[in-house]
């Protein structure tokens, strides 16, 4: 009386082959912004969605969230990005405990200096490759996925705004 669903032999080609394409752009993109900035996919990931906040900030726990990674990884990130005089950390003033974590101008010029090679190196790896139609496929098949993974509060993800 077995109920498990197992994937059937479609579904088991499309999983693999969406491991080894998200493992692959991931590793692409680390490379990439190694070589032009320096530093991993995760840390421009977090300068980029600094740069794209009102006043350039936002709450430690929020980024976290937002980023998906846990708050001790997080604030290693920010000590080293703080090292490179990109971001800072100030007082939260409505909770003492709460940090807020700040983009600085080096910061800003950074992401501005690096957009233009990542860009050209999504573009390069996804939507040189894709039709319109497939680009069109791929945002509604992520949506639908990580919706489905942001639970019922998923309509305030950053893409549907």
């Amino acid at each position: 009386m077995n109920t498990m669903r197992w994937l059937t032999e479609d579904e088991q080609a499309a999983w693999r082959a969406y491991l080894q394409a998200t493992t692959l752009l991931e590793d692409h993109l680390d490379r990439q912004l190694q070589r032009d900035a320096g530093m991993p996919h995760m840390y421009y990931a977090l300068l980029s969605t600094l740069s794209e906040t009102p006043g350039r900030r936002m709450r430690m726990t929020e980024l976290a969230e937002r980023s998906k990674i846990t708050r001790s990884r997080l604030s290693h990130a920010v000590t080293r990005l703080e090292g490179n005089g990109w971001l800072r950390r100030e007082s939260c003033p409505s909770d003492r405990r709460g940090q807020i974590v700040v983009l600085t101008e080096a910061g800003y010029d950074e992401v501005v200096r690096t957009a233009p090679g990542h860009v050209t190196a999504v573009r390069a790896a996804i939507f040189d490759r894709l039709s319109d139609e497939q680009t069109r496929q791929l945002a509604e098949i992520s949506r639908i996925i990580a919706d489905g993974l942001h639970g019922p509060e998923g309509a305030d993800v950053p893409w549907r705004r």
